[in-house]
């Protein structure tokens, strides 16, 4: 029996753990600064040992998953460095930037097996309550090595091959510059859209009522935790910076073709934009958790959200969310449903068409 402890009951630690509780040659300790999270993890069955201590459950463990925000885990890293582990033991973390995270580790655990960790995946939802141990199926997940051999590689991976994720390995450097623009700088992007909004609703407050459609749809991810985006940006603050250089340049080209009434180049911009974004794979689960959506184009009277979550319901369909839109803006449908799984949206697309309803999608 192995015995793999997770610090951190929240959302990508819980699911991780219900994850790995399919393989039943494993026994999973958990450990969270909550001790009513981690009671109810344990309550959930989403663990099966609650550590009294981080020292008490490390010290137990063939595996340690820090799934902690990244500035708590270079702390833990210092714990764990004072503490006396099993020789085999490999440590890994599941934090958004791995630069400060492997450095402290190369500098601080020279004797043990540390491979970074980061599985791109999320959810609308936090907490263990919202733990789904199919959460990362087919998401990719990188792993970034130190004081690792190739057999302690394989074995993580056999380890989370449960997750049924997508093993790619890199080195922590392009692990950030590469998440940095497909993940961290979007939430700045649409944080700051949302800021502009707020500015404009003191002059005008019906912009808001007009930002019900689509502006909402673009801007979902600043929704996210302030704190966890507060540490992610620190911890990437080379690239951030970097980032938002590039992109002060790119719309001040943008702010002169518009000064200039200049016609093939604002065309030249947004074609190339649809152009790069059309060939971006379809399928594939990136940086960024994906919104498994379908609208559905029916009248707006009384009982239809009833109608359409009963022919789920009967289907045994899990339905994450559902909007009724105000303001049809690009799109035909009144109804958002919202699915935990591209599964889940593809068997309720099948189900709502079967039952005369008119289905669109955005790509």
């Amino acid at each position: 029996m192995k015995n793999i402890f997770i610090v951190g009951m929240g959302l990508i630690g819980g699911s991780l753990s219900l994850a790995l509780k399919k393989d039943e040659s494993v026994q999973l300790i958990g450990f969270d600064i909550s001790e009513q999270e981690m009671n109810l993890a344990h309550q959930l069955g989403v663990i099966d040992q609650k550590a009294a201590s981080i020292e008490a459950g490390a010290k137990l463990a063939d595996l340690i998953i820090l799934a902690t925000p990244v500035g708590v885990t270079t702390e833990i890293i210092e714990r764990l460095s004072t503490i006396t582990l099993k020789d085999n033991v490999i440590i890994t973390d599941v934090g958004s930037t791995k630069q400060t995270i492997v450095e402290k580790a190369r500098a601080l655990l020279p004797n043990y097996c540390f491979i970074g960790g980061h599985p791109m995946a999320g959810s609308h939802k936090t907490g263990v309550t919202a733990a789904q141990a199919h959460l990362f199926e087919n998401a990719f997940y990188l792993l970034t090595p130190i004081h690792a051999s190739r057999d302690q590689l394989i074995m993580l991976k056999n380890m989370l091959k449960s997750t049924n994720a997508q093993f790619i390995e890199l080195d922590a450097q392009r692990h950030d510059r590469l998440v940095g623009v497909v993940s961290h700088f979007p939430h700045i992007v649409a944080a700051g859209l949302v800021h502009q909004l707020e500015k404009m609703e003191a002059d005008d407050a019906q912009v808001t009522a007009l930002a019900a459609g689509g502006f909402k749809d673009i801007t979902r991810i600043a929704s996210a935790s302030p704190v966890m985006w507060r540490d992610i940006l620190l911890h990437n603050k080379d690239e951030m910076i970097r980032l938002i250089d590039n992109w002060q340049q790119d719309m001040n080209d943008v702010r002169q073709f518009v000064e200039n009434e200049d016609h093939e180049q604002i065309y030249r911009f947004f074609a190339q934009a649809r152009q790069f974004r059309e060939g971006l794979p379809q399928k594939s689960r990136g940086a960024i958790p994906a919104f498994y959506d379908l609208y559905v184009d029916v009248p707006d009277h009384l009982g239809v959200v009833s109608d359409v979550t009963y022919v789920l319901a009967e289907n045994k369909i899990h339905l994450t969310n559902i909007r009724i839109l105000e303001a049809r803006e690009d799109i035909m449908g009144v109804l958002r449903l919202s699915f935990r799984s591209e599964t889940d949206r593809e068997q309720a697309k099948q189900v709502l068409i079967e039952r005369h309803y008119t289905i669109y999608e955005q790509s």
